[in-house]
């Protein structure tokens, strides 16, 4: 445990990751750009990690990054990042070691193709990172079918162990429910410690953040789990059809909270 993580008032920032193309999308709009209840995806991202205290929000962009840049404009707490070489979303984060390291405190990660996502779990996972003063605090869900997600690997004392992606995981591993649907918030100094270590996958040779929190568990940092996101709520968006499933779905939550 860190000396920062118990300081007061600490900074929260947010690290959005919003690089990738979405080749499944059709078309050469960036992945994030696409519309959701009338808003490109990323919109609602941005929208829910402002209401859960993140400022400024870092937008990691690549593909195409000047139509990201414009949907964006005029939005003075954003703070865009380049990631000019697609190499996995730990390298997505390390691209932002300057801005973190000069901010510090604590900063969300998070996709930026997640526009389900509730400003209340955040903030849930927030409190539970600031009470027990960990390293990194992770959301998860559980999903009847699981399959494409990266599986929580629990210990003998049903805490975090690890997180094995789908084409990593054995036949034991594969049969998890309990999921990581990319929402995490990590003490800011022990990510970018972390970071400078972080091995490339043997399989694909990226560098994966989902590999971070097991080895802060093994240097002896504290990992916490906050579960029971709905799984609703992490429905990824890989083709047309998704995103019509998720568009309907927004839209509805919408109507619902404007009428109550």
């Amino acid at each position: 445990m860190n000396n920062t993580s118990q300081q007061p008032n600490r900074p929260r920032t947010a690290v959005i990751l919003a690089a990738g193309k979405g080749t499944r999308m059709g078309g050469d709009m960036p992945k994030v750009l696409h519309e959701v209840a009338g808003k490109p995806m990323l919109h609602w991202v941005a929208q829910a990690c402002r209401e859960a205290g993140a400022a400024p929000l870092i937008v990691v962009v690549g593909y195409r990054s000047e139509l990201v840049r414009e949907a964006l404009a005029g939005q003075d707490d954003i703070v865009f990042v380049e990631q000019t070489e697609q190499l996995g979303t730990g390298h997505a984060v390390e691209v932002c070691r300057d801005s973190l390291a000069d901010l510090g405190g604590d900063a969300f990660v998070l996709a930026g193709d997640g526009p389900l996502i509730r400003a209340r779990t955040l903030c849930k996972m927030a409190e539970m990172h600031a009470r027990s003063q960990a390293s990194a605090t992770l959301a998860t869900a559980v999903l009847e079918d699981a399959t494409g997600y990266g599986r929580i690997v629990r210990d003998e004392q049903d805490r975090f162990a690890s997180i094995v992606e789908h084409k990593n995981a054995s036949e034991a591993q594969l049969a998890i429910h309990e999921v990581y649907p990319s929402y995490a918030i990590f003490d800011v100094y022990d990510l970018l410690e972390m970071l400078e270590i972080l091995p490339r996958d043997a399989v694909s040779g990226e560098f994966y953040l989902t590999e971070v929190p097991a080895m802060l568990r093994s240097n002896g940092k504290q990992v916490e789990i906050v579960p029971g996101v709905p799984a609703e709520d992490i429905l990824s968006i890989n083709t047309p059809a998704q995103l019509a499933d998720v568009d309907a779905i927004l839209q509805n939550r919408l109507h619902m909270e404007a009428t109550t």
